[in-house]
């Protein structure tokens, strides 16, 4: 391990998240609201930690990174990224301790969503800007990971991904990466400009209109508004951003065919066959479920009922209702969508389709050996027989994946937090979600958690987004040995 070398990149990526905080200092002088001084000094604090952090290990240089490497540097990066985006809210007063200020960072970087901040109509233009930004800078950095990085890192089934992005050769990162996040970034500024002139065509200002659009792209969820999306209470904007976390939680790389002149894409591809199949079904056992005594018409329970089920399964976060007012069945359909996720490749969490589809195959082949010992059964994916390798990865990460999440239940439960609430809060940072159940729900948030609970959900948070294995690595004392 080069940890010089992993140190300098740090500190590169370091450097150039302290340059974004540019745009922000741009908004409050256009806003003229009192947070100029705290992002003026975050930023230099930043573009400080950064340069030192360069410069110290300067002569440090390498012709490729390693699998060891890249998760080191991938780890160490967002966890830098948590740390010095926290501080525009701790300089600007949004927060009185650097825990909530830290939570609420890591929350928009990895795109949950769970918030502290129980008064948000009451922050600056400029902050708000920022933290539906930061939202935005991680759902890129979530995409170009997971398309451009995890394949070749081995991570929890990402290979498969190898053959349909231009990517470097296994194992090893080259600068040709850059030409895959460049596409990537470029697919993700066209939607992005085509939500905020669809949400500005519905009556959002320009300033709510940019900040949602930054939360609904990544899937992020945070919104201008304490009501969330249910402050405009209107079924255009309901129905467009329904469009976008559909669009935001399907595999980039599809988005990049489709402009290429590939119609039927998104119909040929299995996984997002059943990403949008498990959104039609969820929608319609939620929305006849809660028509039953709770909305006039199915118009209107169809409107709220999909809404919520898209808003979750795609990992964003938004409500438009009080799901928790809602019978059981649909509470425990929501509660299952949040473990499910959208699209591997896309800007949602959760254990992710893919996952999901080979786990289900890999059961009905050995129930086909059970039948047939001597049977010969392939598990395939778009008519392409999955290795072994993939597989095995694939159940690690799931049996990892609801590991941790038992776990870090049991531990939320032994500092007080109820029953319901450690599950839903639990499901809903590991899952990147955001609301919950309980204390948590859509109508409340974490604020009032303990300190310890935030660090671990915090940490949650990173561990769902980094797909785990990337996070949980460090502490394997085979990562450590030569």
């Amino acid at each position: 391990m080069r940890w010089r070398y992993i140190f300098r990149v740090v500190g590169v990526l370091t450097f150039f998240f302290g340059l974004t905080m540019t745009i922000p200092i741009i908004v409050s002088l256009v806003y003229r609201d009192a947070s100029l001084g705290p992002l003026i000094k975050s930023m230099l604090t930043t573009l400080a930690f950064g340069i030192i952090l360069y410069f110290v290990n300067r002569e440090s240089r390498a012709e490729f990174i390693s699998q060891r490497e890249g998760m080191a540097i991938v780890s160490l990066g967002w966890t830098s990224v948590g740390l010095f985006g926290a501080l525009p809210f701790l300089f600007g007063g949004v927060f009185a301790t650097f825990t909530d200020a830290f939570f609420e960072s890591v929350s928009g970087f990895t795109t949950t969503g769970a918030s502290v901040l129980t008064h948000i109509e009451s922050v600056s233009e400029s902050l708000l800007f920022w933290r539906s930004f930061i939202q935005w800078l991680g759902g890129m950095g979530i995409i170009v990971l997971s398309l451009a990085i995890l394949p070749f890192l081995g991570v929890g089934g990402m290979q498969l991904y190898k053959a349909e992005v231009p990517t470097p050769v296994p194992d090893k990162l080259r600068p040709r990466i850059r030409e895959t996040a460049m596409l990537l970034w470029k697919v993700y500024a066209l939607i992005s400009l085509l939500e905020v002139v669809l949400l500005m065509i519905g009556g959002m200002s320009l300033f709510d209109a940019l900040c949602h659009t930054f939360t609904t792209m990544p899937t992020g969820g945070f919104s201008t508004k304490n009501a969330s999306i249910a402050h405009f209470d209107s079924v255009y904007l309901d129905i467009v951003i329904i469009v976008f976390m559909v669009l935001a939680g399907i595999n980039f790389s599809l988005h990049y065919q489709l402009l290429r002149g590939r119609p039927l894409v998104f119909w040929k591809d299995s996984e997002c066959r059943f990403f949008l199949g498990s959104l039609l079904i969820l929608t319609a056992v939620v929305t006849l479920d809660v028509y039953q005594g709770l909305y006039a018409t199915i118009g209107e329970a169809l409107r709220y009922g999909a809404f919520q089920v898209v808003s979750i399964l795609t990992t964003t976060g938004y409500v438009t209702a009080d799901y928790e007012k809602w019978p059981a069945l649909s509470q425990l359909l929501l509660l299952v969508a949040m473990f499910l996720g959208a699209s591997a490749g896309s800007t949602g969490g959760g254990m992710k389709c893919l996952r999901v589809m080979l786990f289900f195959k890999y059961c009905l082949r050995e129930l086909f050996y059970l039948v047939h010992p001597r049977g010969v059964a392939h598990v395939k994916i778009q008519g392409k027989v999955v290795s072994e390798d993939v597989i095995r990865s694939v159940m690690g990460f799931l049996g990892l994946y609801v590991g941790f999440f038992v776990l870090c239940t049991l531990l939320l439960s032994s500092l007080g937090v109820d029953f319901m609430t450690s599950i839903a809060a639990t499901a809903a940072t590991i899952g990147n979600i955001g609301p919950g159940l309980g204390m948590v729900g859509p109508v409340d948030n974490y604020a009032n958690l303990p300190v310890l609970a935030k660090w671990l959900l915090s940490w949650c948070m990173l561990l769902g987004r980094l797909e785990i294995y990337t996070l949980i690595i460090f502490f394997a004392p085979a990562f450590w040995r030569k």
